[in-house]
């Protein structure tokens, strides 16, 4: 495996590569990471994971600042799971201006965009720098962040960028609590108590299921049980798959999704349902 720093040695490490399969990442690296590179590699071609802490998808306050760099770490999980390049871009490499170009994608104002400013115009506009650095045939995204998914599914659209993108299934440990690196921020109380929102999201899943179409009730009433268990509630929404936005009375395939802080640690979920 090798570890590149600037977009000049990738491009002459991969000059001659038919395709490639991309795992972008910001590094801190755990099985939910590696899920996807095994996924990558499963597509045949040659994986290329980026680890860069992207300051332009931090509002201020947020914790960029204490993110965790864990390089060494991450090339040793990286290399285990069979990745062959490390791109491992310096800021300067990746932002080289003071001001920078921006995508501003459609829906980045909605659900985790109403209460991260500016957020998903960070994610977009890296993203899309990274895309032209490796110029990936693959590029694998998990559905935890699902609405980074799907806006990164628009950004390659709609720029006609020929690139695949494979969804991979949210990591869970045994409790359900979905893999995040931020989950490191969690107190053993905390951490006790995590898994309250999966189980929330799953019982509005089955009373969905079950024929229940008043989505704004179940939305309230699973946000008032992680409030009284000292959740600062961002928000629990019954979306539409195809376009994030509320569902019409015929609309079938939904995605409930949540966004709660336990103490200072802001945690994100989602549950897909069909209605039969």
């Amino acid at each position: 495996m090798r570890l590149i720093h600037s977009v000049s040695e990738l491009r002459a490490a991969l000059a001659g590569q038919r395709e490639t399969a991309f795992v972008p990442t910001m590094g801190n690296l755990h099985a939910g990471h590696i899920a996807l590179v095994e996924q990558a590699r499963a597509s045949g071609h040659p994986v290329v994971a980026s680890i860069f802490v992207n300051p332009l998808q931090f509002g201020a306050g947020e914790d960029f600042q204490r993110y965790p760099r864990t390089l060494p770490a991450d090339c040793e999980q990286l290399e285990a799971a069979g990745c062959d390049i490390v791109f491992a871009p310096d800021m300067h490499e990746m932002v080289p201006e003071p001001q920078t170009f921006q995508v501003q994608p459609p829906l980045a104002c909605e659900l985790c965009g109403a209460f991260r400013p500016g957020h998903f115009s960070g994610v977009a506009t890296v993203v899309l720098k990274l895309f032209n650095m490796v110029q990936p045939a693959v590029a694998v995204f998990g559905k935890k962040d699902y609405q980074q998914l799907f806006i990164l599914k628009g950004l390659v659209r709609q720029f006609n960028l020929p690139i695949r993108i494979l969804e991979a299934e949210t990591t869970r440990a045994a409790d359900g609590l979905a893999l995040s690196s931020r989950n490191g921020y969690l107190s053993a109380a905390q951490r006790e108590e995590a898994p309250r929102l999966v189980r929330l999201l799953r019982e509005a899943a089955a009373r969905i299921g079950a024929g229940e179409r008043d989505y704004a009730g179940i939305e309230q009433a699973a946000s008032n049980d992680l409030a009284a268990h000292d959740w600062q509630v961002d928000y629990i929404a019954v979306r539409s798959q195809a376009t994030l936005l509320a569902p019409s009375p015929d609309t079938r395939d939904l995605v409930i999704l949540a966004a709660a802080r336990l103490g200072t640690t802001r945690l994100i979920d989602n549950i897909e349902v069909c209605v039969g």
